[in-house]
């Protein structure tokens, strides 16, 4: 560690603390994430599933993992720096991504993901904090939760960002895979757009809710796995007709629709990949991020071709895709959960567990709750609604850790209500951004 010096803390976590730094032979600036925990043999590093993970992927939209050290027993790993994660970039601008920025970091993303599955890994917890930017360029980090595509189920739940989660995971499917990883980059994708969360749900069974309120209920033609897990719970889903996302996402292309719509199937087996997502009219336009070309997955992917389009004025609004000021005239902030999509009103049926037994052990209900009476209050989310529903029905299934946000990395703690006291630190995410110090 002599060879570094160390400028500056960027974030610190349950599981250490991530400082910028500067290699003295070099001159290169790192980010160095310091693990809390001690290490008594070399052999218990190298087993560590991000260690890993990383030293099987080389990827230009993978976060570099560029060392490990170990020294005193203390464990450090140096990563290459990036200036900021896509939460951030998004809470920092006054005004609405153009498509074409969207096209540039999901296309990223994407190809990222088309890499890492390829290579037999699904990543577990994508969400626009694990998503580091550096100027143009996106790349995917904090691989804690990966696990390989071909390890034996059954598989943890607790798994992802509770906004992100995919519903197969919400209802404690233990076959899970692969689209897990596309649902997220769908819900990110539709984010990118109206900078607010798509499905910010408070607790699983809000969760599930949020989800039925825009895709409509899950229906044997849909989802019909889905029914099953559901009875095998005890569980009845809210009864709703689907929202078209073009009411909700009202400023994205139908190509755009499109490939959010299908990223956002119920049934996993019916979402694209990551390498047929990049063949989706939505990318049939001039690229101008970074495109690892070596790295296609489809040889029918031209990405290296600009092709030309009728709407190519998007592309010449902003030298930079991603943290230029210039956009569309609306001036917006970022609401977070205070600001929930316009979706229509409807009187809600929500998730109803008929069998309280079906809680998962030792997951008791939230701190101020009799039952699980009053889990949530959708008029939050929905003003003028008054729902008709007694909730007192509703049991939680929200295990006693993790953020506010239902996940295991990061919380957006000016955005959301203050845990409870059961509640555990979250762990840290690889790069923790929230306590920059400008």
């Amino acid at each position: 560690m002599n060879r570094f010096k160390l400028n500056q803390l960027i974030g610190a976590g349950a599981y250490g603390s991530v400082v910028r730094a500067v290699n003295k032979e070099t001159g290169e600036v790192v980010a160095i994430k310091k693990i809390k925990r001690t290490y008594s043999s070399w052999e218990e590093c190298i087993k560590l599933k991000e260690v890993q993970t990383l030293r099987k992927l080389n990827h230009p939209n993978i976060i570099k993992l560029k060392e490990v050290i170990r020294e005193n027993q203390e464990l450090y790993f140096v990563f290459e720096y990036m200036e900021a994660n896509l939460y951030q970039v998004m809470k920092d601008r006054d005004k609405l991504f153009s498509e074409s920025k969207i096209r540039n970091i999901i296309y990223q993303v994407l190809q990222g993901l088309a890499y890492m599955h390829k290579t037999g890994y699904f990543h577990r917890d994508m969400k626009p904090e694990n998503l580091l930017v550096h100027r143009d360029t996106v790349k995917i980090a904090d691989f804690g939760l990966a696990k390989e595509t071909r390890s034996r189920p059954p598989f943890t739940e607790y798994v992802s960002t509770r906004w992100y989660r995919a519903p197969e995971v919400l209802m404690k499917s233990q076959n899970y895979n692969s689209p897990i990883d596309m649902w997220a980059v769908g819900v990110i994708m539709a984010e990118l757009y109206t900078f607010r969360p798509l499905f910010p749900g408070r607790s699983e069974p809000d969760e599930i809710f949020k989800i039925c309120s825009v895709l409509g209920t899950p229906t044997r033609d849909t989802w019909e796995e889905g029914l099953k897990l559901a009875a095998s719970m005890g569980m009845k889903f809210p009864q709703f007709v689907p929202t078209p996302l073009e009411s909700i996402i009202q400023n994205a292309s139908q190509e755009a629709i499109q490939l959010m719509t299908d990223l956002l199937s119920y049934d996993p087996m019916k979402r694209p990949t990551a390498s047929q997502a990049l063949q989706y009219p939505f990318f049939q336009v001039g690229i101008s991020a970074p495109i690892p070309l070596k790295y296609n997955i489809n040889s029918r992917v031209q990405s290296g071709k600009k092709q030309t389009n009728s709407n190519n004025n998007s592309n010449t609004e902003d030298s930079s895709p991603l943290t230029g000021n210039k956009g569309p005239t609306l001036n917006v902030q970022y609401q977070g959960v205070k600001s929930y999509p316009p979706y229509p009103i409807q009187q809600p049926q929500q998730p109803v567990y008929n069998n309280a037994s079906t809680r998962s052990p030792g997951n008791p209900p939230p701190a101020g709750t009799a039952n699980g009476a009053k889990l949530f209050s959708y008029s939050r989310y929905k003003p003028g609604v008054n729902s008709s529903v007694d909730k007192s029905t509703v049991n939680s299934k929200e295990a006693p850790r993790g953020s506010s946000r239902g996940g295991s990395g990061l919380s957006r703690k000016r955005l959301m209500p203050r845990r409870a006291d059961n509640q555990q630190t979250p762990p840290s995410s690889l790069y923790d951004f929230n306590n920059v110090r400008k």
